[in-house]
């Protein structure tokens, strides 16, 4: 009888950032500008990539799946807490909260994956550059970013339906400019243990795995670079190649290390809340920037496609 006294929510009001009072406009436009150069400069990676014959080779290929990844992650968030800025608490369905749960993972650990996949890339370049064709074949390239993709889908799957099935009857204010699975959690009115206890278990696996690799991909090349190598010279082009991938995987890592690694029961909401502002929103218009800033074939590609265009 208690059961049914308990009514289901059908929506739930995201509060967003109610701590800023009177610097909403400020940072809607400061958001609203990052989150377009973020189209604009992943956008442009995508369009060179397809288009420079150039930047037919796997680190690119890599590097436009990265792109594309990026565009829609910031999408996933970023629009509704811009319109939360602007009109403050925004009201979103049990299926939109659901659906932006599951692309918010979905992507998330996707990047992850796809991080090691092109570790492993830079790999297989500096330590056996003879194979390298051999080794990452067109065929082994598809079939690694459709691997990085499925993981992530997968994982996500696993979260979201977790997640719709337990019941929420208590009010629905979600303290966070988008659903995550911790807040959503402390909102449910039935037990949420199994639910915590997968997000310790996969989500950190799926976070630490690609880590691992990357350490070791990483590791392998040093060690290479150091014995085999004997200019200075010599040893300063490879570790070229690999900051941009590097700077990367640091930015990516390090607030995603702080905020899903275990123990997730006692961390303050307001500081998951920062960190996830990082990488949905400002992370996205940094990698493009990276990758250009530091990558001679990605400048050249880019005054030519700029001077077609002019």
């Amino acid at each position: 009888l208690a059961m049914l006294n308990q009514t289901e929510l059908s929506e739930f009001i995201l509060l967003g950032f109610t701590n800023m009072q009177g610097l909403q406009h400020f940072f809607f436009v400061f958001f609203l500008l990052l989150y377009l150069t973020s189209l604009l400069g992943n956008g442009a990676i995508v369009t060179m990539v397809v288009a420079e014959a150039r930047l037919h080779t796997p680190m690119y290929f890599f590097l436009g799946n990265l792109s594309c990844l990026d565009i829609v992650y910031s999408t996933v968030t970023v629009p509704k807490m811009l319109s939360g800025l602007l009109f403050g608490h925004q009201p979103i369905s049990f299926g939109g909260c659901l659906a932006q749960l599951h692309f918010f993972h979905f992507l998330g650990s996707t990047e992850a994956v796809l991080l090691a996949t092109m570790a492993y890339d830079r790999y297989v370049a500096i330590c056996n550059p003879l194979r390298y064709t051999l080794v990452m074949s067109p065929r082994t390239c598809l079939l690694l970013a459709a691997a990085s993709w499925s993981i992530g889908f997968v994982h996500a799957m696993v979260h979201s339906v977790m997640t719709s099935q337990l019941s929420f009857c208590g009010h629905n204010h979600i303290h966070h400019f988008f659903c995550d699975i911790k807040p959503l959690l402390n909102l449910a009115c039935s037990s949420t243990s199994l639910n915590m206890t997968l997000l310790n278990v996969i989500t950190t696996s799926v976070v630490l795995g690609p880590f691992a690799l990357i350490v070791l991909s990483y590791f392998y090349i040093i060690c290479f670079i150091f014995h085999k190598v004997q200019s200075q010279e010599g040893r300063w082009k490879p570790f070229s190649t690999c900051a941009s991938h590097l700077t990367v995987v640091a930015l990516f890592y390090i607030p995603v290390l702080f905020n899903y690694t275990p123990p997730s029961s006692g961390s303050s909401l307001k500081r998951d809340v920062q960190v996830s502002l990082l990488y949905s929103a400002v992370t996205p218009v940094l990698n493009p920037l990276i990758y250009t800033l530091r990558n001679q074939d990605m400048r050249s590609a880019l005054k030519k496609m700029l001077g077609k265009k002019l």
